[in-house]
């Protein structure tokens, strides 16, 4: 039986990779992971995730850039919308997680609670800012 939800993961890094795969995916969860950025949106062509998640940094095609293709797919009627969830290096970059138009955002090191989170988050439909306080748009303690 196939899972009924489904995570794209872009990440090179496999400790990450490891550490996603074991916070989200369970019997209704399946969890399809690419090493290559520039393949982000052949794949959401091809599987329809229900979220996507992206490490910023990737080797050939980072986060940013890889979110940045995906909205203007969306925007050009070429794609239906999906969630994504940017994993950042550390707070402040932030502003390229907005300016790529994520959905929300989690610092690493990853925390398996706080992505579980995170995901159930945009998987609702709604946003996940990482130690941010958007009313703010300062970081929080």
């Amino acid at each position: 039986m196939p899972a009924a939800r489904t995570v794209l993961l872009a990440t090179d890094a496999d400790w990450i990779a490891d550490d996603v795969d074991a916070a989200l995916a369970d019997d209704d969860t399946e969890i399809v992971r690419t090493r290559v950025g520039s393949d982000v949106l052949d794949l959401t062509h091809e599987l329809a995730p229900d979220l996507i998640v992206l490490d910023l940094q990737i080797g050939n095609m980072g986060g940013m850039a890889a979110c940045m293709a995906l909205r203007l797919e969306e925007g050009a009627g070429r794609l239906e919308p999906v969630p994504v969830l940017m994993m950042l290096d550390r707070p402040h970059d932030r502003f390229l997680a907005r300016r790529s138009a994520a959905d929300g955002w989690i610092t690493k090191p990853l925390d398996p609670f706080r992505l579980r989170r995170a995901a159930t988050a945009l998987l609702d439909g709604g946003e996940w800012h990482d130690g941010v306080d958007p009313s703010l748009d300062a970081v929080t303690p």
